[in-house]
């Protein structure tokens, strides 16, 4: 029997940078109380909050049950646990103040000169870069855009292939993932998934045969990718209402 379930987030566990569903969390919150749950996602960690443990909360998980909650934040490179009355940092790894300045100026670059940078369509205090700290994340229309803008903006991820292969020009030394639905996250090499996941093996002390993955990037490029790659079951799924009918299935096995 598995002891982990990891996530991916957006499209996994929730419609694209919106909370989960109450239908989500209450299937989440039984799980609890049979696996270690960890969403691991190229996410900051006030988005971890905001679209899970806050419906969590509202849907009545205990203070017990947090505590099997790990937050692998941008792809794993920050990890939360819950220590039974906050959430601590265990580790992170910040990139360096150059190293997101580079990153940054061939995102803004790569974007201007094919086009697609559209600043026009900004929500007011919004970004179209963001510095999360151990990645740089870039969300074509912002973080604030309506689902409808963003699941429309590229949907076949023709855009981000491209604005990728101008970015490994400009900036080789870094490594360019495809996620979400406008997003493109920018490490440095080795700082993806595989890296969170690694560290999820070692705080969690298990084996990757404990762990199954569910995600919907899993095809080459995309940001769940690199956990097929490690060997670890992957359950591929289209959107959240997929992911809710797994688990659903897996209560059933094991209630």
């Amino acid at each position: 029997m598995k002891k982990v379930l990891a996530f991916d987030i957006d499209q996994t566990l929730n419609v694209a940078k919106t909370p989960i569903t109450d239908d989500i969390a209450k299937l989440l919150i039984k799980c609890l109380d049979h696996f270690e749950i960890c969403p691991i996602s190229g996410q900051k960690f006030d988005q971890f909050l905001i679209q899970i443990v806050d419906r969590l909360r509202d849907n009545g998980v205990t203070d017990d049950e947090l505590t099997h909650l790990h937050l692998f934040v941008a792809q794993g490179t920050q990890y939360y646990r819950y220590n039974g009355t906050d959430w601590e940092q265990i580790y992170n790894y910040p990139l360096t103040n150059e190293q997101v300045a580079k990153i940054s100026a061939a995102l803004e670059q790569a974007a201007r000169e094919l086009g697609f940078w559209e600043e026009d369509k900004l929500a007011e205090g919004d970004e179209i870069i963001e510095n999360r700290l151990s990645q740089v994340t870039f969300s074509a229309l912002g973080q604030k855009a309506g689902t409808e803008a963003k699941y429309a903006w590229d949907p076949d991820c023709k855009k981000r292939e491209q604005i990728v292969a101008r970015c490994k020009e400009l900036a080789p030394e870094f490594d360019y993932e495809i996620g979400g639905t406008t997003s493109i996250n920018a490490i440095t090499p080795g700082m993806n998934k595989v890296f969170g996941m690694n560290h999820l093996l070692d705080e969690l002390h298990v084996e990757k045969t404990d762990i199954l993955y569910f995600g919907d990037m899993t095809q080459p490029g995309g940001n769940d990718y690199p956990v097929v790659q490690m060997g670890i079951d992957t359950i591929t799924v289209r959107s959240h209402e997929d992911t809710a009918y797994a688990l659903r299935g897996i209560l059933g096995v094991i209630a």
